[in-house]
């Protein structure tokens, strides 16, 4: 009988240990609003594994919640390894002390972000799919990866005429190199981008093998 025990005591510790190994594995399980459903399942596992970005809350992910400039460009200053660069900022609207600051001034640095005007950077406004690409676009090259792609025109989408100039050649590159898709033939240039869709771009752009 005690020998039973002890097996039994074993293999429910075996158990234990291995679910807490899947759990510290696929982070995005802590989250209640994070299914292994999703299509940025994987995406949210890599984004939280990497530190680029966590949860609003201890359980909640907030996918669907639309991701502000600030944020995003955290995600990239993250994403770079938190570089810390003397640069000057023009943006009247970044406080020195905000959870962005540094990360607005070494984007602003490497010319991976621009104000939406010359004093200001609009950090709680929200990131564009446009804006988002073009950012993505620039960060890749500030890093030295490949940013030549052939295949498909972006031309051929239905929406095109909407891509304003500045993101022409970044939406191309992001088409080609898969880490934009396109929602039945549009690119929706304008469209806000969500947590969700963030974190799957930075995903397919730095993490996908």
């Amino acid at each position: 009988m005690k020998r039973t025990i002890r097996v039994f005591s074993l293999l429910l510790a075996v158990v234990m240990l291995l679910s807490a190994q899947a759990l510290a594995t696929e982070p995005a399980q802590a989250f209640t609003d994070v299914s292994k459903q999703d299509y940025f399942y994987d995406a949210v596992n890599w984004a939280v594994e990497k530190e680029i970005t966590s949860g609003v809350s201890k359980d909640a992910f907030a996918p669907e919640r639309d991701c502000t400039r600030a944020d995003f460009v955290t995600f990239l200053w993250r994403a770079a390894g938190k570089p810390v660069v003397n640069y000057a900022m023009n943006f009247n609207d970044v406080d020195g002390g905000a959870y962005y600051a540094e990360a607005v001034r070494w984007a602003a640095s490497e010319k991976v972000v621009e104000g939406t005007t010359a004093e200001t950077f609009a950090p709680d406004a929200a990131v564009t799919r446009a804006q988002v690409v073009t950012m993505l676009y620039r960060f890749a090259k500030a890093q030295g990866m490949d940013t030549t792609q052939g295949g498909m025109a972006i031309r051929e989408f239905d929406d095109f005429d909407a891509v304003p100039a500045y993101a022409l050649e970044a939406m191309d590159w992001a088409v080609n190199a898969g880490v934009l898709k396109g929602d039945n033939n549009r690119l929706l240039p304008q469209d806000n981008c969500t947590r969700a869709q963030i974190v799957t771009m930075l995903y397919r752009a730095l993490g996908e093998k």
